[in-house]
């Protein structure tokens, strides 16, 4: 089940492709994971060294435009889109859950994350933290703080700060100190969780 929607039911409306039920394939395939840049990992107990967790979590995102697709481009890891990984297909289940910091982000993280409490997931799935991106440089407006200190009383909360290179499709010369710790946070071995300082 993809992350739910926060659009309206009159979206659903229009229909697009053939309305009458058509024939399954008789096999499914799946587009190869985009290249990270990284190594295959090796499977934990053959004297490997430990699998870091950026090679296998999953950026999801609760809404569009959240930015996970950067955010992955940026410090590894699959760019999964507005659904849950399936594990069971080789998918990461470490999962980072991306929304901006607009009321209507903070809304879709909030039923994502009660989406989770539900199960509402393939098997093997796994929170790691809810990624909060600042759409707007400055200060949250109070309302919006509040919801903040909500969604951290149910997980792990990181705040990525506004980026204008970001915003122009560009890199920066020295990430913001929020998303370097979010990079320790997702490069930590596998099974070890560290908090941003």
């Amino acid at each position: 089940m993809g992350v739910p929607s926060a659009t309206s039911a009159g979206s659903q409306m229009w229909v697009r492709g053939p309305t009458a039920p058509q024939a399954a394939p008789s096999h499914t395939e799946r587009a190869a994971p985009a290249p990270t840049g990284r190594p295959a990992p090796v499977p934990p107990g053959d004297g490997a060294a430990p699998v870091s967790r950026g090679d296998r979590v999953a950026w999801v995102s609760a809404h569009g435009g959240a930015g996970a697709s950067t955010l992955a481009r940026v410090l590894g890891g699959a760019d999964i889109g507005r659904r849950w990984p399936d594990p069971a297909d080789g998918e990461p289940g470490e999962v980072l859950l991306v929304a901006r910091t607009h009321h209507a982000g903070m809304r879709a993280a909030s039923q994502a994350l009660n989406a989770l409490r539900k199960g509402e997931h393939p098997a093997g799935v796994r929170l790691v933290a809810v990624v909060l991106v600042a759409d707007a440089p400055g200060r949250l407006p109070r309302p919006l703080g509040r919801q903040v200190r909500v969604l951290r009383s149910a997980a792990t909360v990181h705040r990525v700060p506004w980026v204008p290179a970001w915003r122009l499709g560009a890199e920066t010369d020295k990430l913001p100190r929020p998303v370097r710790a979010l990079g320790r946070v997702i490069s930590a071995p596998a099974g070890r969780s560290r908090r941003p300082k």
